[in-house]
């Protein structure tokens, strides 16, 4: 798609579905094209358009503004000429364009006339543009008086070849983070990139874009990085590569990562987070779970305890000594009957200890009491296989996803049946769910009928009405897993085989997603976990620390926000979080009908002070204002200034000679 701007020369060339912008100068004498620049844009590109020549920002010397239209958003692109004066008006650069106002009638030009639209200057202060109305409109009653435009000035001075492109959206660093696709900030001056929030004060065309482009997230321009070589897991053998889709292929928790490995008889191999470095060659101690392993998890409330759900439809709770294995184990604390076919995802309460929901290809949801070992609970009403489930945070309901097109949500205390039902996506591909916004909200993460990858955010006091929201993605076969932060209300979303890790803060209102920069790594990764919130380094903004499983390393990946002042603590990303580790109740009250809530604390260092009560700085002006230099002076003025330079330089008559201070000879000496 060519869209060609007549004054500057320039050609914008983009392709339908594709994610790069070329541009291209066309000269006419000699005939020639010269690539100027180009563009990798994170969204893919729908449609491509160019900003009116009025509308553009001249005193910031921008020769054009692109406007990139992707699935979700219009993205704008300027290109500008820095020069070093922005005093005046360039008119190398913006020659005199074509007006709105038509040449001729549609009659005329049907009869054979040939006529130009008249041009107009581009010049602030000549300006003088005329509106058009069509003879075919009725004429308005009033009309709306016009805004002035700011200008702000610049720095540099290039050729025309030399021209810089500025993005809406925020650019990636050298590290594995790309930009979002979400045009999260504009440019307040145009060489810059700078977030809404920062002030975005420029002309009328730029303030309609911001009423477009809507709000912009805080994490925008999150930062993901692996860490150190020294602290990866490496030589890491024999992963298993079948577990079934609906599990997320291992788990972790503060202490220690379990990882299903290829051999036979269902082994799991269990390590120290605290003892990274390459594993030995020979075999590990694992723990021999008697059958292939479809998904498994460990107690939040205790450490050791891990629950691993088989294809033999049995769960076994395994208890790992303290310290970590040491030798293969292979007798489990506690095996749950009850399944008749495969199971095939698991989940502990989030706020009651030893309580455990589970899902198997017979089509039931099914509670169970750790304590005593036995079913408390069935759920029915599925017609096909359930992709996976969640308990709400506050662990009074429980929401399921399933192949048969529904999503539903249960009050497992009160029926079997669900309390809720809503049309789920479409695709039979598989799907996940979490809830989200303090439980107000159900995300689903699942496939439409053209096997395109799409988030679902559903009201829960609503869900038979559909999705409030719906975004898509990109297409790949593995479905997106997601992992909640509540305390930032952020979602990481990336799938099995995947390099990418999506990142979007997640609103209770329009427009509900916030996309951010995306974490990319070099090989695919077979799984990612998220370590609790109190495992990420405050004084560095950490606010999601998770393990990456590869081919065979697992590596630790961390997600920073960009902030200058680090030395305070950042207490708008870090709220008081939830005492997780440490059940709110019993197994036993909750079946019983009680709830509870988590207590919360402060992840603030004693020795830090929140940025909110950091003193304000003074801006202070390095160079004088524009008007000060622009102000007319009278010839008096400039005598006297003149008058006064003289006499500064000449200094005091009355100070002595230099050579005045110098000491003489002797006179003996002259006799010498």
């Amino acid at each position: 798609m060519p869209v060609f701007d007549v004054d500057t020369g320039l050609l914008i060339l983009a392709g339908k579905g594709d994610n790069v912008l070329y541009c291209i100068e066309v000269c006419a004498s000699p005939p020639s094209l010269s690539q100027v620049n180009q563009i990798l844009m994170e969204g893919k590109t729908r449609g491509i358009g160019l900003i009116p020549k009025p509308a553009i920002d001249v005193m910031s010397c921008e020769v054009l503004r692109a406007l990139q239209l992707t699935d979700t958003f219009l993205v704008p692109i300027s290109y500008e000429v820095p020069r070093k004066s922005h005093q005046e008006f360039h008119t190398d650069l913006f020659p005199d364009t074509a007006g709105n106002i038509p040449s001729m009638t549609a009659e005329e030009w049907w009869n054979g006339a040939n006529k130009q639209v008249e041009k107009v200057t581009l010049h602030p202060a000549r300006s003088s543009r005329k509106p058009y109305i069509s003879i075919c409109v009725p004429k308005p009653q009033a009309e709306e008086k016009k805004t002035k435009t700011s200008i702000k000035p610049e720095t540099k001075e290039l050729p025309l070849e030399a021209i810089r492109t500025t993005e809406s959206s925020p650019s990636s660093p050298s590290s594995s983070v790309v930009s979002p696709s979400t045009p999260s900030s504009l440019v307040h001056s145009l060489s810059t990139t700078s977030g809404l929030s920062s002030g975005f004060v420029t002309s009328s065309s730029q303030k309609s874009l911001q009423s477009i482009t809507g709000l912009s997230s805080k994490f925008r321009h999150v930062e993901g990085k692996v860490l150190h070589r020294d602290l990866h897991i490496t030589n890491l053998k024999g992963l298993n590569l079948t577990v079934p889709g609906e599990s997320d292929g291992f788990c972790v928790n503060q202490e220690r990562v379990a990882v299903p490995l290829a051999a036979a008889g269902g082994q799991i191999a269990v390590l120290e987070i605290s003892k990274p470095g390459r594993l030995p060659d020979a075999s590990l101690p694992t723990i021999q779970n008697g059958g292939a392993v479809a998904d498994l998890s460990w107690d939040p409330f205790d450490n050791h305890r891990l629950a691993v759900a088989g294809e033999d439809a049995k769960i076994r709770i395994w208890k790992v000594p303290v310290g970590g294995l040491t030798e293969t184990i292979a007798e489990p604390k506690m095996i749950l009957r009850g399944h008749t076919e495969k199971i095939y995802s698991i989940k502990f309460h989030p706020l009651a200890s030893d309580i455990l929901a589970s899902t198997s290809y017979d089509m039931s949801v099914r509670i169970w009491n750790l304590c005593s070992g036995s079913q408390e609970q069935l759920l029915l009403g599925h017609k096909d296989q359930i992709f996976g489930l969640a308990w709400s945070p506050d662990g009074q309901h429980l929401a399921t996803v399933s192949k048969d097109g529904k999503v539903r949500i249960y009050n497992p205390r009160q029926s079997a049946e669900p309390v809720q039902e809503g049309p789920g996506p479409e695709g039979s591909r598989g799907a996940r769910l979490v809830w989200v916004c303090d439980g107000k909200f159900l995300l689903v993460s699942g496939f439409n009928s053209r096997s395109e990858r799409q988030l679902y955010l559903y009201g829960t006091d609503s869900l038979s009405s559909g999705p409030v929201s719906t975004i898509s993605n990109d297409v790949s076969p593995s479905t997106l897993i997601p992992f909640y932060d509540e305390d930032t209300s952020t979602v990481f979303l990336t799938g099995k085989g995947d390099t990418r890790v999506y990142v979007y803060e997640i609103l209770s209102e329009p427009p509900y997603f916030l996309e951010c920069n995306s974490f990319s790594s070099a090989d695919p990764h077979k799984g990612l976990a998220f370590l609790p919130k109190t495992e990420c380094n405050v004084r560095d903004v950490e606010f999601a620390k998770a393990l990456r499983l590869g081919s065979n390393t697992l590596e630790p990946v961390v997600f920073r926000v960009p902030r200058v002042k680090k030395e305070y603590f950042q207490d708008d990303i870090f709220p008081d979080t939830a005492v997780w580790w440490k059940p709110a109740l019993t197994g036993k009250a909750w079946l019983s009908g009680s709830s509870g809530k988590h207590q919360k604390i402060s992840l603030q260092p004693k020795d830090m002070t929140p940025v909110s009560l950091a003193p304000k700085e003074v801006i202070v002006r390095k160079y004088a204002p524009s008007s000060v230099y622009l102000e007319e002076k009278t010839d008096e003025q400039k005598k006297e200034e003149l008058l006064s330079a003289m006499v500064s330089k000449l200094g005091n008559l009355d100070d002595p000679l230099p050579q005045d201070a110098f000491e003489g000879v002797d006179e003996e000496e002259w006799d010498d």
